[in-house]
């Protein structure tokens, strides 16, 4: 994908939250909330402490959603960013 954000902002991918529980019960995808973690596709050239493959953690209604090539992504600024999961 050829995207690069723009300003101080990155593109990020959602990571998936677990489907059943440890006991094996199906969560239904209305039950479950959005997840806050999600993994960097793309940097802008003005953000410094953020790199591609970094998890990161967001607040739950931050950013802009969109869809590329079938994917959803995030875009969301540097200050929507709580921090880097290491």
């Amino acid at each position: 994908m050829n995207f690069e954000p723009l300003g101080k902002r990155v593109l990020v991918s959602r990571t998936e939250e677990a489907k059943t529980t440890a006991s094996g019960i199906i969560i239904p995808d209305n039950a479950t909330e959005k997840p806050s973690t999600g993994k960097v596709v793309a940097v802008s050239t003005e953000v410094e402490n953020v790199k591609v493959e970094d998890v990161v953690v967001f607040g739950k209604y931050a950013g802009n959603e969109f869809k590329v090539e079938g994917e959803n992504y995030l875009i969301l600024e540097l200050d929507d960013l709580f921090g880097i999961i290491k």
